[in-house]
């Protein structure tokens, strides 16, 4: 009888134990509930940065000659979108700026005050470089901010004289969207490709782009741009952009505050979407929830602008490139000026691209 119910005791705990293993089994098994990442997306995005000549404070925190900076505002600003930044330093020699210019999905040109000399080869040899990527079938994005919107319009011109005098220094401002502008395809919304015809698929919340045309969401500190009408007279620059919004300085003159390009992954603001989640060095900077949520949005678009780039580069080398290689430097204690930067100190000359 006792072998009986210990024969009877295995046979059930064998049972058991089949029906345990085969439940885990089915579990392993089950349909994964998340779909496949995108095969046409690059989900490891490198963002190339494009350093400025000084230290960013004057001299406060480098008097060496050729100094370059890049703020962390604009680094943060990319790697809060998903991506990571290699500092394209624009004394380093052309070989090696070309090098890294196979590293990266996209460029922003930053705010600044160079317009001519080295820094400005530099821009326009990169600025055509990623014109021939583009018309090469390679999508990679161009963002200009400030500075860089301006070197744009001289560049697209070959007019260094085509900027106009404004006052919009440590300035917050609204931005006033063109009558009937199409904002598909733009920064300020996505290209549709699946809705009905017609259906414009909103990056910006509309809430959010009504409150950009009432409320002093972004920040101007420029004492250049550029009037409507200078702009649309412009054959170049009329037919290479469309001008989506308009700004007014401190004396009510009207400038063109963001562009799109009309053929390529190139948007370009007067104003800064870097600054209001990450510099505190004027309190007229707009820190809002709105303020921020505007930074996010362009970040966004950008990033995911660097996704569709098909440019995988070598692990390694984009690893020994990284900004991640330099150390920050705090600046903030002024209270004025870039909170962070990154100073880079060339060890030999060099010349442009």
């Amino acid at each position: 009888m006792g072998n009986y119910l210990l024969i009877s005791f295995l046979l059930l705990l064998c049972g058991i134990t089949t029906a345990v293993t085969q439940l885990f089994n089915s579990y392993l098994t089950l349909p994964s509930s998340c779909p496949a990442p995108d095969p046409a997306l690059n989900y490891r995005p490198i963002i190339g940065i494009v350093s400025h000549p000084g230290d960013g404070a004057t001299g406060r925190l480098s008097n060496a000659t050729n100094v370059s900076y890049i703020a962390a505002s604009y680094v943060k600003f990319a790697e809060m979108a998903g991506a990571r930044v290699i500092p394209l330093i624009y004394t380093e020699p052309p070989q090696v700026l070309n090098q890294k210019l196979n590293l990266v999905n996209g460029i922003i040109f930053t705010g600044g005050w160079a317009k001519d000399g080295l820094y400005f080869d530099v821009i326009k040899g990169f600025f055509q470089k990623i014109l021939e990527k583009n018309n090469a079938g390679e999508h990679f994005p161009l963002l200009a901010i400030c500075l860089g919107y301006e070197l744009l319009t001289m560049i697209i011109t070959n007019d260094n004289n085509i900027l106009e005098e404004f006052s919009a220094a440590s300035q917050a401002s609204t931005v006033q969207f063109v009558e009937n502008v199409n904002i598909e395809g733009t920064v300020f919304g996505r290209k549709n490709t699946r809705l009905p015809y017609k259906k414009v698929l909103k990056r910006f919340p509309p809430v959010l782009l009504k409150k950009m045309s009432i409320d002093c969401l972004v920040m101007q500190n420029h004492h250049f741009g550029i009037s409507p009408e200078r702009f649309q007279a412009n054959k170049d620059l009329s037919s290479f952009f469309r001008v989506l919004t308009t700004s007014t300085d401190e004396n009510n003159k009207v400038y063109v505050s963001t562009i799109q390009a009309q053929r390529y992954p190139i948007a370009a603001f007067q104003w800064h979407p870097e600054k209001n989640g990450f510099e505190w060095g004027s309190s007229r900077i707009p820190h809002s929830e709105d303020a921020i949520q505007v930074t996010t949005h362009v970040a966004n678009y950008f990033i995911s602008e660097a996704r569709k780039s098909s440019n995988k580069p070598v692990a390694r080398e984009v690893l020994d490139s990284l900004i991640y290689n330099y150390n920050l430097t705090y600046g903030g204690k002024a209270g004025k000026g870039y909170d962070e930067v990154y100073l880079f100190i060339p060890h030999s000359s060099s010349s442009s691209l």
